[in-house]
């Protein structure tokens, strides 16, 4: 691989920046400046710096995000922050995505990432991963909502939901949804088909991954390759 397009795809920078570094003899490899931008390198084998940092070779990345309330789970957006501006620049790389929704206003995990076959399985049905949710009500939850969204209910507009599960809490405003699959809007549209609406939203699990409680909100950590496994866990 060549040293410019190792070092755009590791850290975000465009290959001009990378050039740049290169002639400011801020990269070096295995100890010696590298001088020209189509230098050959074995990510695997080679210890790189750039700009004072070791780069760790990554053939994907990962990163748990807990995200706040007022930005937008996209790539880009003309009026809100986007989930990608939180990423601090040691986990920055060219394209990353988030797999997967959340609403504006609503809190908690979301999976990013840049491996586009590992979102894809985790985001199809057939996959089952479980979606896990913290939902505070307007109204104190009733009994029979634990066998109504175990039925698979039917929401507005006549769309068929697959059967989740719900836990009761020692708050009775506040329940623990599981679900596996994701519509537009589908913890909303499924308490107010069931005659609540909900105040306050957060997801907490994806999978067998649980969101690190010692993240802050706007937070991010790296997600090692080997917790993704945990991604198809219930």
């Amino acid at each position: 691989m060549r040293i410019d397009k190792f070092a755009a795809e590791q850290t975000g920078i465009s290959r001009s920046d990378a050039k740049e570094l290169i002639k400011r003899r801020k990269i070096t490899v295995n100890g010696a400046p590298v001088t020209s931008a189509d230098m050959h390198v074995d990510p695997e084998k080679d210890e790189i710096i750039i700009g004072g940092k070791s780069i760790l070779y990554r053939q994907y990345m990962y990163i748990m995000l807990n995200k706040p309330a007022g930005v937008v789970c996209a790539t880009r957006d003309e009026l809100s922050e986007t989930v990608l501006e939180l990423i601090p620049p040691e986990l920055r790389r060219k394209g990353l995505f988030p797999a997967g929704r959340l609403d504006k206003d609503t809190e908690g995990f979301v999976f990013i990432t840049d491996d586009g076959a590992l979102a894809h399985k985790m985001l199809s049905p057939r996959s089952h991963v479980e979606k896990e949710y913290e939902v505070t009500l307007e109204r104190p939850a009733e009994e029979s909502y634990k066998e109504l969204f175990a039925s698979g209910m039917t929401i507005d507009g006549g769309e068929k939901c697959m059967p989740a599960q719900l836990f009761f809490t020692d708050d009775d405003h506040v329940v623990r949804l599981i679900l596996h699959e994701g519509k537009f809007h589908q913890v909303k549209r499924m308490m107010e088909a069931a005659g609540n609406k909900v105040t306050f939203l957060r997801r907490t699990r994806i999978g067998g991954i649980e969101l690190d409680p010692t993240l802050p909100l706007g937070g991010c950590r790296e997600i090692l390759h080997k917790e993704t496994l945990k991604l198809y866990a219930k």
